[in-house]
C-alpha cells in the first residue's frame, strides 16, 4: 500500500506547499549537484502531479486569501531567470500541463551573467590544485576533484553574495580573471523567451533587477531594486506583475520587516521567501514559505514533503512564530 497519499493529507487544515527551482539542466552537473537533469526534473513533476493539485501562485495566494485552499495544494516556482527554464522546464511543464511561476532577475537579460555563475564558471576552468583568494575575502580552496571544486563554490558563494554590490561583482570578476575564465552570455533568458513563457500561460514574478541581498542595502535602493525589476517585467509581458521573491529569501538575515512592508506598499499580491514550512489561510501572504527536498528517491521525497506540510513554525521577518499545534 503507498501510504505517502495518507501522509501528504494529513494535516486537518490544508495547506500550501511551494516548490523552489534555480536550474534544469541538459545533463546532471557535478559542479551543480542539487540542479535536476531534464530527465530528473520531469520524472519529479509527474510525481509531483499524481500527488499534489498544482495550481498558479496567483491562483493559489487568491485562495489562501479566501479560506478555500484545496488540500494537498502544491506550487512550482522559479528564481532569477535561467534561460534553461525557457528551453528545458517550460516544455516539460507544458507536456505534463503543469503551471509555474518564474522570479526574474531583470538586469541579467540579454546576454548577463549572475555573480554566482561568474564563480561557478572560474572554477570549472581553474587549473587547481588549489585557488588562493584570502586577499579578495574568499578564503583558500583545494580544487583536486569535482567535489572539491563543489564545495569550493559553496563556500566563496557563502561569503560573496553578502559583499555590498559592487565589491560582489568586482570579487567574482576578478576570481574569473584570475583563472582566464570567461563570463557566460548564454546563461540567462532573454526578454524574448520571458515574453514568450508570459503568452505559454506562465506566471511572471519580481525577483529586484540585480539580486542584492535586501538587508545589505538602503531602502532607497531596495525600492529601486523591486520597483524597476517589476516595471521592466511589465514593460516585456504587457500585464501586471503581481508576485515577488526576495532574492536569497531567509528571514531576518536577507529580508527584514521593513521590505515586507516595501512589497506591501508596491501593490503585489504576495511574496515567497525561503523559509522552509507551508503557508495556511491566515499566514502573512508576503512570506509564503518554499520547501523542496533535493532527494532523488520518491518515498525520501514525499517523507520530506509530508513533514514539511506538518510544519507551521517557520520564520518571519518579525521572528519566528506559529501554532504549537502543528496537526
Amino acid at each position: 500500500m503507498n501510504l505517502l497519499p495518507l501522509l501528504l493529507g494529513i494535516a486537518a487544515t490544508p495547506r500550501l506547499s511551494v516548490l523552489a527551482y534555480h536550474r534544469v539542466l541538459a545533463e546532471r552537473d557535478p559542479l551543480l549537484p542539487v540542479e535536476p537533469s531534464a530527465a530528473e526534473f520531469e520524472h519529479r513533476m509527474r510525481w509531483v502531479k499524481a500527488n499534489f493539485e498544482v495550481l498558479p501562485l496567483g491562483e493559489a495566494v487568491r485562495a489562501l486569501r479566501e479560506d478555500c485552499l484545496p488540500r494537498r495544494a502544491l506550487c512550482i516556482t522559479f528564481d532569477d531567470g535561467y534561460a534553461d527554464n525557457y528551453r528545458i522546464a517550460a516544455p516539460i511543464l507544458r507536456r505534463l500541463g503543469l503551471p509555474a511561476t518564474f522570479f526574474v532577475a531583470t538586469g541579467f537579460l540579454d546576454g548577463g551573467c549572475m555573480f554566482n555563475d561568474v564563480v561557478i564558471e572560474a572554477l570549472r576552468a581553474a587549473p587547481g590544485p588549489d585557488l588562493e583568494l584570502d586577499d579578495l575575502g574568499l578564503g583558500r580552496h583545494p580544487l583536486g576533484s569535482d567535489g572539491e571544486r563543489s564545495r569550493a563554490i559553496d563556500r566563496i558563494l557563502a561569503r560573496l553574495k553578502y559583499f555590498e554590490l559592487e565589491r560582489r561583482s568586482e570579487a567574482a570578476r576578478e576570481v574569473a580573471r584570475r583563472v582566464g575564465a570567461r563570463m557566460r552570455g548564454d546563461l540567462m533568458m532573454t526578454t524574448g523567451q520571458v515574453r514568450a513563457l508570459h503568452a505559454a500561460g506562465m506566471e511572471i514574478g519580481a525577483h529586484t533587477v540585480t539580486h542584492p541581498i535586501l538587508a545589505e542595502v538602503t531602502p532607497e535602493r531596495a525600492r529601486e531594486e523591486i520597483a524597476e525589476s517589476r516595471a521592466r517585467l511589465q514593460a516585456i509581458t504587457g500585464a501586471p506583475v503581481r508576485l515577488f521573491a526576495y532574492p536569497n529569501g531567509t528571514p531576518l538575515r536577507d529580508f527584514r520587516r521593513e521590505h515586507v512592508a516595501l512589497v506591501r506598499e508596491l501593490g503585489f499580491d504576495a511574496a515567497v521567501s525561503a523559509a522552509w514550512g507551508a503557508a495556511r489561510a491566515g499566514d502573512d501572504l508576503y512570506q509564503i514559505p518554499r520547501f523542496t527536498p533535493w532527494d532523488r528517491a520518491d518515498w525520501r521525497f514525499g517523507l520530506r514533503m509530508a513533514h514539511n506540510l506538518m510544519r507551521h513554525d517557520y520564520a518571519r521577518a518579525e521572528g519566528t512564530h506559529g501554532a504549537t499545534n502543528v496537526f
